[in-house]
């Protein structure tokens, strides 16, 4: 399904901390990875970079997007005793931060350390109230605020320690899956697109955006830059074939299942109409969601830039998101890298997306 060098990649990706505001260490590694297929590299002042293929000037321009950002914690106090007190980056969840073994990115490197938890014999028993930022704090083996200061300052950035691991031969589970599978899938189809350039009709982009987790601030900044003619964005999206969700309210993605496809809101209909094409002819097996308002990823971010981005978004099913041990498909990964490319090789550089022609 991929070779052995793609999946080193997929792991250095993952493993490697990019917080949201705090990307740089992953984004020089996704660059790494995708400027040696490319005809131009560029990067802004807070971290977002592109690669493209440059076909034709007078060709309409592609973009794949993805967002590079994950979901962390940020040092907001010390107290006299050393402990640390933490507030969240992005849509980190402290009902299940307790007990959790977690890494600070100081300016003077990595410090581990341990999200308290009392034991259960010293709980309040009349207390099941789930806790709130301000209810956690992180031991990190000193005696004093001074000592601690000598390790961490205020402003720094946490992750939680899990890494990568596979399930079993198709599941993979880690933190910040959402979203540097996304990176690495259009870093994959990129690829795939620069070795049959000379089948092109557009010229392609291919962004990793930062700062999605916060208000998807590096996708507005770079689509306005880079003026794509079309833009195909991929995310995680909630699968929910788990115990507990309800379907009514939240819809029915299953993992394992192909990628899922958005109507609505921010996706624009021909070019979700263009996807479904690509993907019968192809035959690749879809998954529908409805986005009433917004789809919450930088899709919203992208297609309003300007006088308009036609827009489609394509996401990987994900189970457990905003965790530590977030699981997707490699099944549904291989599937929407292949869905991404086909579409870009599917246009004639003549498409017209005027909903009203």
């Amino acid at each position: 399904m991929f070779t052995e060098n793609e999946l080193s990649f997929l792991e250095e990706l993952l493993v490697t901390p990019s917080p949201v505001g705090f990307e740089s260490d992953g984004q020089k590694i996704w660059l790494d990875y995708v400027k040696p297929f490319a005809d131009e590299a560029k990067s802004d002042a807070y971290g977002s970079a592109y690669v493209m293929l440059l076909t034709n000037p007078e060709a309409p321009t592609v973009m794949l997007a993805a967002h590079c950002d994950e979901i962390g914690m940020m040092v907001q106090h010390i107290d006299e005793k050393g402990f640390v007190y933490v507030t969240r980056l992005g849509g980190s969840d402290p009902s299940i931060a307790r007990a959790k073994k977690i890494n600070i990115h100081s300016r003077k490197g990595r410090v581990t350390g341990i999200i308290g938890n009392t034991a259960i014999h010293l709980q309040d028993k009349n207390s099941s109230k789930a806790p709130t930022w301000k209810d956690l704090y992180v031991d990190i083996g000193v005696s004093n605020k001074e000592e601690a200061l000598e390790l961490v300052q205020i402003g720094d950035p946490i992750t939680f320690a899990d890494e990568f691991e596979f399930i079993n031969d198709e599941l993979i589970s880690g933190r910040a899956l959402d979203n540097r599978i996304g990176g690495f899938m259009i870093a994959l189809a990129f690829k795939k697109l620069a070795e049959q350039k000379q089948n092109l009709k557009v010229n392609v982009v291919a962004l990793n955006a930062v700062q999605e987790e916060i208000g998807g601030f590096g996708a507005r900044m770079m689509t306005y830059r880079i003026k794509p003619d079309l833009a195909l964005v991929t995310d995680v999206t909630h699968a929910t074939d788990t115990p507990g969700i309800n379907h009514k309210e939240h819809g029915l993605v299953k993992l394992g299942k192909g990628p899922s496809i958005t109507h609505g809101a921010a996706s624009h209909p021909l070019v979700v109409s263009k996807i479904e094409q690509v993907a019968e002819a192809q035959e690749i097996p879809i998954q529908h969601e409805a986005a009433s308002i917004r789809t919450g990823t930088d899709t919203d971010s992208i297609f309003w830039i300007r006088s308009g981005v036609p827009s489609g978004l394509i996401s990987l099913p994900l189970r457990y998101m905003h965790s530590p041990v977030e699981v997707a498909s490699l099944e549904d990964v291989q599937k929407l890298t292949t869905l991404m490319s086909e579409t870009v090789l599917a246009l004639s550089g003549e498409e017209n997306f005027n909903v009203l022609g």
